[in-house]
């Protein structure tokens, strides 16, 4: 009988992009820990970490997976020169589906954290402490603190059978936040259990256009430069794109913010070219389908428009309908006001106008779970 696992499918992962440029970007004699679920059972696991924001190399002095040493070339550190990403060897790691992994990183040496990406949801988070904690069990309470920030850490690999395969979650804020995880606890719920969701979402990213300034560095890096890299998922099966919000609600004219023109301002055209030449002529030539998942309302919040949000309409039609779509997940309409199309829905507002609450994260889970159900392509 041969080995019944053979596939290497990503169980987990998260975004790579710039942190929030803040007074302090230097970190020393860290602890970061960071706990990741396991969806597939398997005999392996393989880490990748990255840098690709970063403008100078970083030295992971140790880490380890639970109480197992990773190791790269056979060397139990690593140094990340700045733009790159390193993976793990292969580390022999019996591992059952629901099973928990803390992966912990010791930062021994001065270290650049410009590399880093702010996450939210059920499943997400971690905890850093000072001092080198990396093989201890726990972290001394008065030494450490919770954070939502994964710092380096981008994808974790297992070695797995070949029913499983992974989906991605590409997006910006609104997929960075909750519904990404409520929708892997969504499809156990209905059992569900071959498909890993991998979250990759940048707060503040735009599809068309990037910042270079310190004070929004942090939306991260365009489309055109993120989707390639983000896309590096083993056993990806097809990718759900909600995306370009923030391509519409940016733009504001120069004597209100001097980094958000009015020429930054997208016709529909604009948007839709810049779908189809970044994100699906890539899933073309790579054979990965693409989900297309609608924009959803803004009315009320601090930038909206009449005009903005008649091009966030004509977005979503198109959305709709696009044929180089495998499907459209219409998020706008789960969360919409029946009476009035331009606003959330009573309950669905966290508050600002822009994001969904929680409730809302879960309807959009739940709508994004009866899509994978329903598509022969997750059935196979």
């Amino acid at each position: 009988m041969g080995n019944k696992y053979s596939k290497w499918v990503s169980t987990w992962g998260t975004a790579t992009s710039i942190t929030d440029r803040r007074e302090a970007v230097y970190a020393k004699d860290v602890t970061l820990r960071y706990p990741v679920r396991v969806n597939f059972g398997g005999s392996r696991i393989r880490l990748r970490f990255s840098n690709f924001t970063g403008t100078e190399g970083v030295e992971l002095t140790k880490v380890f997976a639970d109480e197992a040493a990773v190791t790269f070339c056979g060397r139990t550190s690593v140094e990340i020169a700045p733009g790159k990403e390193v993976e793990s060897d292969e580390i022999d790691f019996e591992c059952t589906a629901g099973q928990t992994v803390a992966v912990s990183i010791y930062l021994g040496k001065c270290t650049q954290m410009n590399a880093g990406t702010l996450v939210t949801g059920p499943l997400s988070g971690g905890t850093y402490a000072y001092g080198d904690f990396a093989q201890a069990r726990e972290f001394p309470v008065e030494l450490s603190r919770p954070t939502n920030i994964y710092y380096f850490l981008n994808t974790l690999d297992v070695l797995t059978s070949e029913e499983n395969s992974a989906i991605c979650c590409y997006g910006d804020s609104i997929t960075a936040q909750d519904w990404p995880d409520y929708l892997q606890l969504e499809l156990l719920e209905r059992g569900i259990r071959n498909v890993a969701v991998i979250r990759r979402a940048v707060c503040g990213t735009r599809i068309l256009r990037q910042y270079d300034c310190i004070t929004y560095q942090a939306y991260g890096l365009k489309g055109e430069t993120r989707f390639p890299i983000e896309l590096n998922i083993s056993g990806l099966k097809a990718v759900i794109i909600q995306h370009g919000i923030n391509d519409i609600i940016h733009p504001v004219g120069r004597e209100v913010n001097v980094f958000r023109p009015m020429s930054d301002m997208p016709t529909v055209d604009d948007m839709t070219c810049g779908v189809e030449k970044f994100y699906l002529e890539w899933c073309r030539g790579h054979g990965i389908p693409a989900v297309s998942a609608t924009l959803l309302p803004i009315y009320g919040w601090r930038t909206y428009t009449e005009e903005k949000d008649k091009v966030r309409g004509e977005f979503n039609d198109w959305l709709r309908k696009c044929p180089d779509f495998m499907g459209c997940i219409d998020f706008d309409s789960v969360v919409r006001d029946e009476g009035d199309a331009r606003r959330f829905a009573d309950g669905f507002d966290s508050g600002d106008h822009l994001h969904p609450s929680k409730n809302a994260y879960k309807a959009m889970a739940k709508a994004a779970a009866e899509y994978i159900e329903g598509n022969e392509l997750f059935n196979k």
